[in-house]
């Protein structure tokens, strides 16, 4: 479901800010170590124009935020 502008939500990438320069261009995994982590979105207290998927943000692993979250995903057996 999207839920965009709910809250910011944490993703597992590591975020650097011109890996999307040089990554595949199908499925880009982001790169394999950092330092801070992806949030993307935009939440109920961003601009409208930060609340849509392609909205990327830098993190602190260890950050929080009243308008930061995740997504709990589960595969289907």
């Amino acid at each position: 479901y999207d839920m965009s502008g709910n809250v910011w939500e944490w993703c597992w990438d590591w975020y650097d800010k011109s890996y999307y320069k040089s990554s595949p261009s199908s499925n880009p995994r982001g790169p394999n170590r950092g330092s801070r982590r992806v949030s993307r979105g935009g939440s109920w207290f961003s601009y409208d124009d930060y609340c849509r998927v392609a909205s990327r943000y830098d993190n602190s692993p260890g950050g929080s935020s009243l308008n930061l979250g995740f997504r709990i995903v589960r595969t289907i057996k």
